[in-house]
């Protein structure tokens, strides 16, 4: 009866003790793999700081990320008239910024060719003005030419690489324009533009840009121009007139697509 007790005894310890090992040795094998294995294989805990990619040669920047075990890949293009062509521009995230191991760079790459964009209209209009609105638009003020005229600084004209340009013609951004201004050393009498069909701002900006002065304004009877923008439908003196610097000019001013009454009974 002793002998069988003891039996169980054993067999019971037995079973413990290899419950115990199991437990122990799972454990065990834990710790090595979330503690040693997993780290060592994912760089858990370890970065590496982003290099500063901007101005880099697209043929220089797979090696150069390559060799600080990153990659890259290109999420657009731009330009930008301070870099040279096939260039980084922007990149994300940016330098100095702490990434895992592999992590891709996106980067914005400069255009081999600038883009295009629409002279402005710059005739008539002040040396200064035309300077802002160049830069507005993304050109720069080339050459300044001066032409005989009694309109000091203001432009007559425009030039793109030695040739006359319009306005509404297309250049590549960041382009210089000549520009062809008056040098105030002109005749004194001159024959006035046109001013009819302009809006009544756009009238006073040609007037002082012609150094005139606004005379009357007249506005039919019967004519409401209250709230709205009028517009010139006669002008005196009249288009091709001559008129001498400080002249007044009288405008008759009316809502846009106005036909004076006289002219309608001659239609």
């Amino acid at each position: 009866m002793k002998f069988s007790l003891l039996g169980k005894k054993n067999t019971l310890g037995s079973v413990l003790l290899t419950f115990g090992l199991a437990v122990g040795t799972l454990l065990f094998l834990s710790i090595i793999y979330f503690y040693i294995y997993l780290p060592a294989t994912t760089n858990h805990g370890e970065s590496i700081t982003v290099p500063d990619l901007m101005g880099m040669k697209m043929e220089e920047i797979e090696k150069f990320l390559s060799d600080h075990d990153l990659r890259y890949e290109v999420s657009d293009s731009a330009y930008s008239a301070d870099y040279p062509p096939l260039t980084v521009l922007r990149q994300y995230p940016k330098a100095g910024a702490k990434v895992k191991e592999n992590r891709a760079i996106l980067i914005s790459v400069n255009q081999v060719k600038p883009p295009t964009v629409p002279i402005p209209d710059l005739i008539n209009g002040s040396r200064i003005n035309a300077e802002v609105v160049l830069k507005s638009n993304e050109l720069k003020r080339g050459r300044i030419i001066l032409e005989p005229s009694p309109f000091l600084n203001l432009v007559s004209g425009m030039r793109y690489q030695g040739k006359p340009i319009n306005a509404g013609e297309r250049v590549p951004k960041g382009a210089e324009i000549d520009l062809m201004v008056g040098d105030g050393n002109g005749a004194a009498d001159f024959r006035i533009g046109n001013l009819i069909g302009d809006s009544y701002e756009r009238a006073l900006f040609k007037l002082e840009g012609w150094n005139l002065r606004l005379g009357d304004i007249e506005i039919p009877e019967g004519v409401d121009t209250t709230g709205i923008e009028p517009f010139v439908y006669k002008q005196y003196p009249a288009r091709g007139d001559s008129v001498r610097v400080g002249d007044p000019v009288d405008l008759w001013l009316a809502p846009k697509g106005y036909i004076e009454i006289e002219e309608k009974e001659n239609q």
